[in-house]
């Protein structure tokens, strides 16, 4: 059985730990029940205990009360998500795994449930929800219970990411925040979320470059991304409506209502950031699937 998992962006400027995407990349795994458990087609780094998709898959079992029979074979095929990047490569493993389970041992769980568990392991739904739903979503936790809903994005607009040749780890990311905000950074990011999803669902670009600022991770985060102010300039000399960190980071989101977005993008990175990659994006409207039985 193979389940196909796409990438996911999350936080889009002002929605921190809230917003996310999926993009039409993809990562493909396959899962089997088998005499013992093992992990192929990966680094050495990931074959233990501690894969996520292992973790996952094991995590709906107990949850259900079911008793592993023997173990499961699970191999990486086609894996188009970079590993720490920002593109949500932790939450299609375990997006993966929760799903995996829930076939192999037809226990028959809604999306809604495996969506609960999938949060469970990674801690917040941000990536989790728009990887196992597809689309924009907005999510949020209530005593330890995770709520998500979908938003419509338009077609009027051009989705690029800039992919540095580096990793950044989520704690990382996350140890150089503060551990407070001021009453006047949390209204400006409230305001801000709100006219986010309006810009998006309604492909206006305008209100995209006021709306996608950020007073609470962005700042920070941006010190850890070598490269980072170089590639802003550049985006927005191309003609980006708006730049972002996507995830914990380092890759940055460009938003653009111009077409021809991503052929300026590419020449003007390869001149600029050498090394870095540039991936024109579409969303993902479906979610993670059983692509083969």
């Amino acid at each position: 059985m193979i389940v196909r998992v796409p990438a996911s962006s999350a936080n889009l400027g002002p929605g921190f730990d809230s917003f996310g995407i999926a993009w039409q990349l993809y990562n493909e795994i396959s899962f089997q029940l088998a005499e013992e458990t093992e992990i192929l087609g990966c680094g050495e780094a990931y074959r233990n205990e501690d894969n996520l998709a292992l973790r996952a898959y094991r995590r709906v079992l107990e949850r259900c009360g079911v008793r592993e029979e023997g173990g499961v074979s699970i191999r990486f095929g086609k894996t188009s998500i970079p590993v720490s990047r920002g593109l949500g490569s932790s939450a299609a493993l375990i997006t993966a795994g929760v799903m995996a389970a829930n076939e192999l041992y037809e226990l028959g769980l809604s999306r809604e449930r495996l969506f609960l568990l999938a949060t469970e392991v990674e801690g917040h739904p941000d990536n989790v929800a728009p990887a196992l739903y597809g689309g924009l979503s907005v999510s949020a936790m209530a005593g330890g219970h995770a709520v998500t809903r979908r938003f419509p994005v338009s077609d009027k607009l051009f989705f690029t990411a800039l992919i540095p040749p580096f990793e950044l780890s989520t704690a990382l990311a996350r140890s150089v925040l503060p551990e407070s905000v001021s009453r006047e950074d949390a209204i400006f990011n409230v305001s801000r979320g709100a006219l986010v999803l309006r810009a998006l669902g309604d492909g206006d670009a305008e209100l995209l470059a006021f709306a996608m600022d950020d007073r609470i991770h962005q700042s920070y985060r941006a010190t850890l991304i070598d490269g980072f102010s170089a590639a802003r300039i550049e985006a927005q000399e191309c003609g980006a409506a708006a730049i972002c960190i996507s995830g914990a980071g380092p890759t940055l989101l460009c938003v653009s209502d111009r077409p021809d977005f991503p052929s300026r993008m590419e020449t003007s990175l390869s001149l600029t950031l050498p090394g870095w990659e540039m991936k024109a994006l579409t969303p993902d409207l479906d979610g993670a699937k059983i692509a083969a039985l």
